[in-house]
């Protein structure tokens, strides 16, 4: 009798804390970007994690919360397709000096700053493209946010990406000086083979490589790796599941990458028609980080405004048009981290700035990367969804800049402080 008491009253206890857990908010915005299209007059139901309904008219329980947001614009929680959180400014602290003086400690409570105000920027997922000389720490920030222990944006993770041997930095020191590579140097059959297993074992979530760069005979940049080194990388990765990423602005850098069969292609600076038009064929995506650009000219002393683009500009302008005129899928990623971290919404504004619709930038910041980055629960406003969710004031599709005033972030359905 003791027994069916006790198992009675546990029984109660659970149904008790159950019911307690249970959350209903109903979110009335003047409008909805639902990740593809505006929709008028829609509200948001949220049942505690998830998105219960949207539509017109809802019914909705007794003990709903309604939040009333007029003049205000719902959108799905933003995803960032290219930062670095392990890194702040340029301006502020050279890479080089990040990489070889800053404690790994400094770098990591950095990263939990950085975290917060993208999270409270409205952007509630990031794609984090490389530890940048701090090994795996980037895997450890995403479990702790997970964990509950600081605020952040939900995390893809590339650990610490792949460079070809002698080609990637801190570099400059005499030939018998060995100093921490901003990256993993591997290449050939068994040492790639090797590191990519490693890297994924290690809790890379997407594995990076770096087809090109600055190490040609005149400090330009040239492709690394070869198309067969990379076609192995993309194999092993692909058997797991996980997708290659390559950093790439050469042309044949980029050729050499889409025919190995990664993903996305980032920067893509000196990117042709003819790649473009390949990496279309192939379903290829560009990220063209269009912030970092503008953040490192105005760095050297581009006065923005004021005096003539500098070639760095210009080279970009012209590559993101040709990608707008070849049709190729293209995500929103803005490299921060080379800019300041909550200042994602500089990559959306330039990307309009540079001849993009702002609902096709909207799209791609929502969901186009949602699916590019297999993000199934996210990127869209539907029923079933994962309750991640901005508001702001305004209606971003007439202005982007209104995607800056944020009045509301729900991550899983939890309004952020």
């Amino acid at each position: 009798m003791l027994k069916k008491v006790l198992l009675s009253g546990f029984i109660l206890a659970a149904g008790l804390q159950s019911m307690a857990q249970e959350k209903w908010i109903l979110l009335k915005p003047q409008q909805v970007f639902d990740g593809e299209n505006l929709q008028a007059n829609w509200q948001v139901l949220v049942h505690n994690q998830r998105i219960e309904a949207v539509g017109a008219t809802l019914k909705v329980p007794a003990n709903t919360e309604i939040i009333d947001l007029p003049n205000c614009t719902l959108l799905p929680g933003l995803i960032e397709g290219h930062s670095h959180l392990l890194l702040h400014p340029y301006n502020e602290v050279t890479w080089d000096d990040q990489v070889l003086r800053e404690s790994r400690a400094e770098r990591i409570l950095r990263a939990g700053n950085h975290a917060r105000k993208t999270l409270l920027a409205g952007f509630t997922t990031v794609r984090d493209l490389g530890s940048e000389g701090a090994d795996y720490d980037d895997v450890g920030l995403k479990q702790s946010i997970e964990k509950g222990v600081i605020q952040g944006p939900r995390m893809l993770v590339a650990g610490r990406a792949l460079v070809a041997t002698g080609s990637y930095g801190p570099k400059g020191f005499q030939s018998d000086v060995s100093v921490i590579q901003g990256a993993e140097e591997a290449d050939g059959v068994d040492n790639l083979a090797k590191a990519v297993r490693t890297q994924i074992g290690k809790g890379a979530d997407v594995v990076k490589v770096y087809a090109d760069y600055r190490w040609g005979l005149f400090k330009d940049a040239q492709p690394t790796f070869l198309e067969s080194e990379l076609k192995m990388v993309v194999d092993i990765a692909r058997s797991s599941g996980r997708d290659v990423v390559a950093h790439a602005s050469t042309a044949e850098g980029i050729r050499r990458a889409v025919m190995a069969g990664v993903k996305t292609i980032e920067h893509g600076d000196n990117a042709t028609p003819e790649v473009f038009a390949l990496m279309k064929q192939h379903d290829v995506c560009f990220c063209p980080t269009l912030a970092a650009g503008d953040a490192i000219s105005q760095y050297r002393g581009w006065k923005k405004g004021q005096d003539p683009e500098p070639e760095r500009i210009v080279t970009k302008r012209k590559a993101f048009k040709q990608a707008l005129e070849s049709g190729v899928k293209i995500c929103m990623g803005g490299d921060v981290g080379v800019f300041n971290h909550g200042d994602n919404a500089r990559e959306l504004e330039l990307m309009v700035e540079y001849g993009m619709k702002p609902l096709d930038v909207l799209r791609s910041s929502t969901s186009i990367n949602a699916d590019v980055f297999k993000l199934k629960e996210l990127g869209r406003i539907k029923a079933g969804n994962l309750a991640d969710i901005v508001v702001v004031e305004g209606n971003p599709i007439q202005d982007i800049k209104a995607i800056r005033k944020v009045k509301m972030v729900l991550k899983g359905g939890i309004k952020v402080d």
